[in-house]
């Protein structure tokens, strides 16, 4: 709690220890085991990433939060960041992971063995406590036939959300019908979907495929496949077949969101004769019905939103302990209350995560 406000924080991450890949991974794949450079028997995970920005970045780590360095980013350092910024109950999605389950090259049923690994030992981490550590599962799109059994596993384990990358998976966007009962079982289940793209990956990314930088790369990857992600979802009719299925954009603000659902709307306006069997109303009104946002705190055009979309689809995250995290950030969220107001605050701090995890 921070100033009288419960905190959720949507978007918090793990730092998966390098050995966890040789331990969790079952004995016929453990030869994959990633090594402590990102590499997967010699060939490098991370696509476009500079020495200087990995060296830069772990500094910034370094400097922000020396006691969890020191400890490997184990649970007990995570809650106490927790605890320290205020925040109640934070939602774990992976770190490294993000590049390893990215990799269009790996075979699907590598990817799986890595999928499996991943939550068996996220179920482990998040022991420690339970209360504030939340597991999002991870899904292997790399192999559509195996996402319902790993999902029910993992919702077996008591987890309300899974990780899903926006990005094309082997070809397939996120409406291929191949995901199809994915979409059923979440639906299902009362399982929140995660949209979180992840700069540097080996898949197809917005970017990626014509600049080399850092500030060029990950100014586009984020929000555009998530733009291009939500899309998919609803013109592929993912989000009409399943009017129950919850899904939240992450770690990519919130300035595109207006611009992007007016642009739907208008297309859909001239052309709806095209996708009339799968969008049945407006791209928007998907938007306002199943689908929320994680907003940056500094964006500076929070109120305009605001009166754009409303507050009920609005979520946050600190993004701990990336680059983009800063020390602050709860304070910068809870001191939205003088533009805003208590009780928007509160719905994007407590009432919206709560709702859009399905906690109780």
């Amino acid at each position: 709690m921070f100033n009288g406000y419960q905190i959720v924080d949507v978007d918090s991450h793990v730092t998966e220890p390098p050995e966890i890949w040789a331990k969790y991974l079952e004995p016929a794949f453990k030869s994959f085991a990633p090594s402590p450079d990102m590499k997967i028997k010699g060939e490098e995970i991370i696509h476009k990433i500079s020495a200087q920005f990995r060296s830069t970045a772990t500094q910034q780590m370094m400097q922000r939060h020396p006691m969890s360095v020191l400890n490997g980013f184990d649970p007990e350092t995570h809650v106490s960041a927790m605890m320290q910024m205020g925040v109640d109950i934070c939602f774990l999605y992976p770190n490294t992971g993000l590049w390893v389950f990215a990799n269009d090259a790996m075979a699907p049923q590598l990817a799986g063995a890595f999928t499996r690994a991943y939550n068996n030992w996220l179920r482990d981490f998040c022991s420690y406590d339970p209360q504030i550590l939340k597991a999002v599962g991870v899904m292997n799109l790399h192999a559509p036939e195996e996402m319902v059994q790993e999902l029910e596993r993992i919702a077996g384990f008591g987890w309300k959300a899974v990780f899903v990358q926006p990005n094309p998976i082997k070809g397939r966007l996120l409406s291929d019908p191949a995901y199809e009962p994915f979409w059923t079982k979440c639906e299902q289940l009362g399982i929140a979907v995660g949209l979180h793209a992840s700069a540097h990956s080996r898949v197809p990314t917005t970017g990626a495929d014509r600049f080399n930088t850092e500030f060029a790369i990950h100014a586009c990857s984020h929000p555009m496949e998530q733009m291009m992600a939500m899309l998919a979802l609803i013109e592929g009719g993912v989000l009409e077949r399943h009017p129950k299925l919850r899904v939240g954009f992450l770690e990519s603000g919130c300035g595109w969101l207006p611009y992007w659902l007016w642009r739907l709307d208008e297309e859909y306006e001239n052309l709806q004769w095209e996708v009339k069997d799968n969008v049945k109303m407006k791209p928007s009104e998907y938007f306002r019905r199943q689908c929320f946002v994680a907003i940056e705190p500094n964006e500076p055009y929070l109120d305009w939103v605001i009166q754009s979309i409303g507050c009920d689809n609005l979520l946050f995250g600190t993004d701990y302990p990336h680059i983009d995290h800063t020390l602050d950030i709860v304070e910068k969220a809870v001191a939205l209350e003088e533009r805003l107001s208590q009780k928007t605050v509160h719905k994007i701090l407590w009432d919206n995560p709560v709702r859009f995890y399905g906690l109780e």
